[in-house]
């Protein structure tokens, strides 16, 4: 397409052609406009063989590529987004390809992104808030990002996802389970327990536990941030862990979720690729499959946000040991 200060638009082109029907050597045209004698020659060739319509600005875009994806590998990758509703790193190590093929795959069919999807049924939903500003602490340890993730407990079973919905299933009075979870603001490496409540002194046993977690790894928790929840703010067992390991403790401004947003995605991921990734026959099974997808987390899932690095990759440079 020509811009603003090129030698030739269209309306150049065709006093360019009117020389040089005139019977005006195709060089001394060129040279008066400005221009290199292969370029006269390229529009005087068009002109003769397409007519005026050969001086129309061209679209530079390839008209074949052989190296594109094969239209039954694009398949292979929507299927699996449909069906995993994961990012391009994790459909590129299941296919054995790129993840800028696979991201560029996704754009190619306007596939919708991850956070427009519901995580349940990746049915197309709101966009939700974000901050503007993104952040990241510069050493692991730094902040501690807490939060509890309420659960509807299965029935013994299993529940609708299994049976389909009907009275029988619904699970109706047995209550929810509460997934404490914490994630490291730099490294992202996450410990999360299954409890019965969100009590004060259920989230004061919680952080002690995730703070020795922490320290396995040979780091030192120095503050946590948190929403304004009963048990954060007033809890008098949990402020007794924060005072006793010199922890600070911050709080998120009321309604505004997004600035606690790295363990809400890390509820969102755990919501996906735990709770609701297949249909558990019992909530027993479910809460004991939690330890082995925190290892699958911490230890090989790859994060965008950090690199494509693993979160366990991150502690002490990758010299933590994880256990």
């Amino acid at each position: 397409m020509s811009h603003a200060n090129a030698r030739l638009t269209p309306a150049g082109r065709s006093i360019l052609v009117q020389r040089i029907q005139a019977g005006r050597a195709i060089a001394h045209v060129a040279a008066e406009m400005g221009i290199s004698r292969t370029t006269a020659w390229r529009w005087w060739r068009r002109f003769r063989e397409q007519g005026p319509a050969g001086l129309i600005d061209r679209s530079s875009v390839a008209r074949c590529h052989p190296a594109r994806t094969t239209p039954c590998v694009e398949t292979r990758v929507r299927i699996m987004r449909h069906l995993a509703r994961r990012g391009p790193v994790f459909i590129a190590s299941k296919l054995g390809m790129h993840a800028s093929t696979v991201g560029r795959v996704l754009r190619r069919h306007r596939v919708p992104l991850l956070r427009e999807l519901d995580p349940v049924t990746g049915t197309v939903i709101r966009a939700t808030r974000r901050s503007a500003q993104r952040y990241e602490h510069d050493h692991p340890g730094s902040l501690i990002h807490i939060d509890v993730k309420k659960l509807g407990r299965i029935p013994d079973g299993g529940g609708w996802r299994m049976h389909g919905r009907s009275e029988k299933v619904r699970g109706r009075g047995i209550g929810y389970d509460y997934v404490h979870t914490a994630i490291d603001d730099h490294s992202r490496v996450a410990y999360a327990e299954t409890h019965d409540d969100e009590k004060g002194t259920t989230a004061a046993g919680f952080l002690e536990r995730a703070i020795a977690f922490y320290a396995d790894l040979g780091v030192t928790v120095e503050r946590v941030i948190s929403d304004n929840a009963f048990a954060y703010r007033k809890s008098a067992a949990f402020h007794a862990v924060i005072d006793a390991h010199g922890i600070t403790q911050k709080f998120i401004r009321p309604h505004c979720p997004w600035t606690n947003g790295k363990v809400e995605r890390l509820n969102r991921t755990l919501a996906s690729e735990w709770a609701y990734a297949r249909a558990w026959t019992s909530n027993t099974a479910r809460a004991a499959a939690l330890p082995a997808w925190l290892d699958y987390y911490n230890l090989d899932r790859r994060h965008l946000g950090i690199g494509g690095k693993t979160p366990i990759d991150r502690i002490n440079n990758g010299r933590g040991q994880y256990s």
